[in-house]
């Protein structure tokens, strides 16, 4: 299964205890926030903003905490001031990470994402060396569960989705970036409960991972960058069988 949908679904699990959702509404904050910064606090009129309240929706982020980071983001409340940068580069396997993250300590952050790839195996490359492999996509991830599968694919096509991917507890929607809020828009009127809607970097290819130690030791990586509370998101381009992820598991 690939490395995007398959760490969705990872990270899905993982973040069902009370302190990785802790964790997870820290990273949605600072992602409303510097939306908000950057953009203005019109959701309608600011997409990056309309994405990431999406995504906090999806988590179940109490409304309250929304408005207050779109608040801080547009200057009516005193917050932190974040930097974003992306870090590229190669986990085990060969395997092509781009780290996500929202920093107000930049030095702190590299000197973490460069031990987490040291310690793996990898190596932190730089900028442009693996992010040319990727392409942003709109993703949304909906549970099989209580889904008409033709009725969702009818939804999201006639919205301007690009495909419909079946996984195995999951469909996952791919989109244009432009044609994302459509798509939600569709999907949340058509009463359709998504798992996951961000916008993503997919990989254009993949690396298949087929030994034990490797996959164990990426997703040991993958793991810990999601963990650190600068990163937002982690994107890789590996795929492992899903006998091996399930030993894995």
């Amino acid at each position: 299964m690939s490395g995007h949908s398959k760490w969705s679904t990872i990270k899905r699990k993982k973040g069902a205890n009370d302190a990785k959702r802790g964790a997870i509404f820290t990273k949605l904050i600072k992602e409303i926030t510097i939306a908000a910064k950057m953009g203005g606090g019109d959701i309608e009129g600011n997409p990056r903003l309309r994405s990431a309240v999406t995504a906090a929706k999806g988590e179940n982020m109490p409304k309250e905490n929304i408005d207050r980071a779109i608040k801080k983001g547009a200057g009516d409340l005193d917050g932190a001031i974040y930097e974003e940068i992306l870090y590229e580069g190669y986990g085990p396997g060969g395997v092509a990470v781009l780290v996500e993250t929202m920093t107000d300590n930049k030095n702190r952050t590299v000197a973490d994402i460069r031990h987490f790839f040291a310690k793996s195996g990898g190596n932190l490359g730089e900028s442009g060396c693996v992010g040319y492999m990727f392409d942003k996509k709109g993703s949304l991830s909906v549970d099989k569960e209580g889904v008409n599968e033709e009725q969702l694919m009818d939804l999201a096509l006639d919205a301007g989705a690009e495909d419909v991917l079946e996984e195995e507890d999951s469909f996952q929607i791919v989109t244009a970036p432009e044609a994302f809020n459509d798509v939600v828009d569709r999907l949340e009127k058509g009463n359709v409960k998504f798992a996951e809607a961000t916008l993503s970097m997919i990989p254009r290819i993949t690396i298949e991972v087929t030994e034990e130690k490797t996959a164990r030791s990426l997703l040991r990586l993958l793991e810990n960058l999601e963990d650190h509370d600068d990163v937002q998101k982690v994107h890789a381009n590996f795929d492992i069988a899903d006998d091996l992820m399930d030993l894995l598991s």
